[in-house]
This record gives structure tokens, sequence and C-alpha cells, in this order.
């Protein structure tokens, strides 16, 4: 089978069918020349799609994961990493987790005011909060939308502890809101960093930041008494795991504090375009990556059992968690959770009140 195209800005430029979908798409060639927007080389533009949505809180019960509540003010990501294991929540509306993803985007406009409402009722009770979970919240289509900002506006009003997990540098132009919270110990942030080779990084998340500008982002929100952790995740074998001691050392120098890193996971649709993507970019070691995969994957492309799909199983996993900690105790990193203060809530009705006096 001959390569898929690689199209500059985007980690896929196939349109997968969805699990949910009835209908299967074949291509043909019917000699006809190629559309100027599907031609290899030019980057399909990104749609927006503005939605009222119902809901914003979406609440946790898996056990393997460190918060309860989660925000995001988008659905998909232009960021296009092609490792994304959000790719397929793309499938709910009834988009393909391929090249949709990165470019059919859906923007949460109300946002704000669904989590004004949500904090205001009696029975709601902080939690440990994400912002970005399953898309990243600083995407580019946030410089021009700023739904993010407005959420952490809310929160901070509400004095609501929250995380955020980002790869966007657009991060920066909010530190105005961030830095005071953080002296409240209200926020915490975490930046993943999944390569230091400019190359790689380009190849895997096309739109992201590049890996320098990365930890420059770090050492700005660490100067600014923002706490920050490094997120090596996720980790690729014969990709960028050879790099995670030295990504690990570069986030402490610039001022991470904790860390943590979680190996490739592929659920879903996102297996079958991994691997379309590893024999684009690198066909030499795309064998050798999936059999390592599958080894720690307990001989599937998957595990999605809770307590294994975080860490993996096997040998070679355990050997890698055991390089991740001995990796992050040379570097003075710590592994823990941020330390939030809880007690300072105020539900949104309240905190104006007390604004008055």
């Amino acid at each position: 089978m001959p390569p898929t195209p690689r199209v500059k800005g985007r980690g896929t430029v196939t349109v997968p069918p969805h699990r949910f979908e009835a209908w299967r798409r074949m291509e043909l060639d019917d000699g006809w020349p190629a559309d100027a927007e599907g031609a290899e080389g030019t980057a399909p533009s990104t749609q927006v799609r503005e939605e009222h949505a119902r809901s914003i809180l979406s609440r946790n019960d898996s056990p393997d994961i460190g918060f309860e509540l989660s925000i995001n003010p988008y659905r998909g990501c232009e960021h296009g990493c092609i490792y994304c294991y959000a790719r397929p929540l793309h499938s709910y509306l009834d988009l393909s987790p391929g090249l949709d993803f990165e470019t059919r985007l859906v923007a949460k406009v109300n946002a704000a005011e669904l989590l004004r409402a949500a904090l205001s009722t009696p029975r709601f009770r902080p939690q440990r909060l994400c912002l970005g979970a399953a898309t990243d919240c600083y995407q580019p289509v946030e410089r021009r939308l700023r739904i993010t900002r407005s959420v952490i506006e809310v929160l901070g009003a509400a004095r609501h502890p929250f995380s955020i997990i980002t790869k966007g540098a657009g991060i920066e132009r909010d530190l105005d809101l961030l830095a005071p919270l953080a002296a409240q110990r209200l926020v915490g942030v975490y930046v993943s960093v999944t390569s230091l080779n400019p190359e790689l990084s380009r190849r895997l998340e096309p739109r992201a930041a590049a890996p320098a500008r990365r930890l420059q982002l770090i050492e700005r929100l660490s100067r600014a008494g923002v706490p920050v952790g490094v997120s090596v995740s996720p980790t690729i074998p014969f990709l960028n795991e050879p790099e995670m001691e030295k990504i690990l050392s570069a986030a402490r120098e610039a001022g991470a504090q904790t860390a943590f890193s979680i190996p490739l996971r592929l659920p879903w649709e996102v297996a079958p375009l991994f691997r379309e993507w590893l024999q684009n970019h690198y066909p030499e070691r795309a064998e050798r990556v999936m059999a390592r995969v599958n080894d720690m994957r307990g001989g599937k492309d998957n595990d999605a059992r809770f307590g294994s799909r975080m860490r993996g199983v096997g040998v070679w996993a355990e050997f890698r968690a055991q390089r991740f900690r001995k990796a992050c105790q040379r570097s003075g990193l710590g592994q823990e959770r941020f330390d939030y203060d809880f007690s300072r809530f105020r539900a949104p009705g309240l905190a104006a009140q007390g604004e008055l006096f």
C-alpha cells in the first residue's frame, strides 16, 4: 500500500469512518485532478462551530486519574497530535476521529455561564478539577474566542482550585489571572513536553508549540509564581522514550516542580491512525514500535482496564516506570499532585456578595 500523502500542519489527512458509522467509504481515483484543499502539501482549513452546550462539568469515576471533575471548552483540537486518546470522542458528533478531529472543532461559547450556574447549586462541593483533559484549552482558536479565559475568571471569582494541562503557549496571556490564584494555592499548570527534537515534535504534534517554546513557558510560569509540572506523555518506544531523562532534566532546569508520564494509549480509532502515521514517517521502526507497545498492553494495541491503562503491564512497562522514577529523583522532580486550598471556595453568588464588604 502506498504511503498516505503528508500535509503540512496536520497530523493525518485521512478521514476514517468512526465506530458508530453504518457506511464504509472506499477511495477511488476517477481521473480528475484533486481539489486544491485536498492536494498534497496544502493544509485543510479549520472550521469552528459554536455550540450552546447543556453542561460543562464532566465527572470522572476512574480510580487511576487524579481529578474528579474536568472542563473542556472545545471539542476536537487543532494541535493535531496523532496519538491523542480523545480523537474517538469525535465519533459522538458523527465526525471522523481522523482529519475531522483536527479541522472541525466545536466551541462551547456558553461555558462560563454554565460553570457559574453549576458552582452555584446548593449540592455542589469543590473537588479536584482539570481544565483541558480531552482537548487543549489553549489551542490556536482560543486566541480569538477566549472561552478558556472566561472559565478561569469564573473559577477565580469562586476561589475554586483547578489544574491546567496544555502544550499551548497561549496560556501566557492569562498570567494576570493565574499568578494571583497561584499565590492562594488555587491553580497549578502541567506543560506537556513529549520531545526535545523539533522535527519529531512537528510530526507528532504539528500545530503545538515547539519544544524550546514549551520549556520557555515552564520558565515564565514558574517565574510568575505559578506551580508547574511537566507531563512526559505519551512515551512512545523507540521514538520519544529514549529522551525521557533529558526532557525531565530540561524541565526541572526551566522551573518544573513535579512530573508524570503515561505510556502510549491507542483506544478505538487511534490505533489504525497511529499505525498509518508510523508507516508514513518512520517505516523502518514501525514494527519495533508496535511490538513494544503490544508487549506493554497485554498483547493488544490498547488495554483499557483501570489500574493498567495508565501504566501498562509486563517487564517493559515496569522498566519504563523505574527509569522515570529514578530520572525524577536525579532531577529533583516530585511525583506528587499539587496541594490546593479547597477551604477558600465560595459559590459565585456568595463570592459576589462578599466582595461588597
